[in-house]
């Protein structure tokens, strides 16, 4: 599947699964834009790797996904938007009666409400050239819970029904738009997290991601970027053109139990 032509806008794609979206985009044609919300040198020198790696146009726009007018100004500044992927987050781990405010205030705008303005501002440019995708990346938590998450589960979880009702306003305009729902992906955030993990519980590595990370996904393996990309990419294929407002796990069972 050649993306050769489409522009795609990743969110949050400085590290981790939006990287790993991008270099998958870019791999399949198409040219990337790159977002995180610093504006550092080698944010620049990020983007213009990938785009000569993979001889497609790259560009790395700073925009704070905290902020609605920066949401939608990232759309207007990269000036077209054929693939949108909402991928932008954060976490923060509380019970309920003890969760600051601000947290939640913060999570539910990153993870959830620039979702909703990017898209809100990427539609008219999809509609105008009669072909669109956008994959939200939710998450295995947005189909079901855990304690201590309230924010991040009420956010993923909304960004599936954001999902369902793009797809349903798009239907028969050549645009989808699908949630793809990870389990646990072994990207730099969560490897930094295994050394306290280990400390905390006594045990060793092995054991922490087997016991401890990986309790519920039953796959017991990490999913990897280069499969959430690849699933990515499919989404944005002609194979894909009929699976719209749904969602797909990429979890190793985790919701299968």
């Amino acid at each position: 599947m050649s993306l050769k032509g489409k522009t795609a806008i990743i969110t949050g794609s400085t590290s981790g699964i939006g990287l790993g979206i991008a270099r998958e985009l870019a791999r399949a044609g198409a040219d990337v834009v790159l977002n995180s919300f610093t504006d550092k040198d080698e944010d620049h020198a990020l983007a213009k790797e990938i785009g000569a790696e993979f001889e497609v146009t790259a560009r790395y726009i700073q925009a704070d996904m905290f902020k609605a007018d920066q949401c939608r100004a990232l759309v207007e500044k990269a000036g077209a938007c054929d693939i949108l992927v909402n991928n932008a987050g954060i976490q923060h781990v509380c019970p309920i009666d003890e969760f600051p405010t601000a947290k939640w205030d913060a999570i539910i705008a990153i993870n959830m409400s620039s979702a909703f303005h990017t898209t809100a501002v990427a539609l008219p440019m999809m509609r105008k050239s009669g072909w669109g995708r956008i994959v939200n990346i939710a998450s295995a938590h947005g189909l079901t819970a855990s304690p201590y998450k309230s924010a991040y589960v009420a956010a993923k979880h909304g960004v599936v029904g954001l999902s369902k009702t793009t797809a349903l306003e798009t239907a028969g305009q050549g645009i989808t738009c699908n949630a793809i729902c990870p389990g646990y992906v072994l990207t730099p955030l969560v490897e930094e997290q295994i050394p306290d993990t280990m400390k905390k519980y006594n045990m060793d590595r092995d054991e922490v991601i087997e016991k401890v990370m990986l309790e519920r996904q039953p796959s017991k393996e990490f999913a990897t970027v280069e499969q959430l990309g690849g699933t990515t990419v499919f989404l944005c294929s002609d194979a894909a053109a009929q699976i719209t407002g749904t969602t797909i796990s990429v979890d190793g069972g985790w919701t299968a139990m």
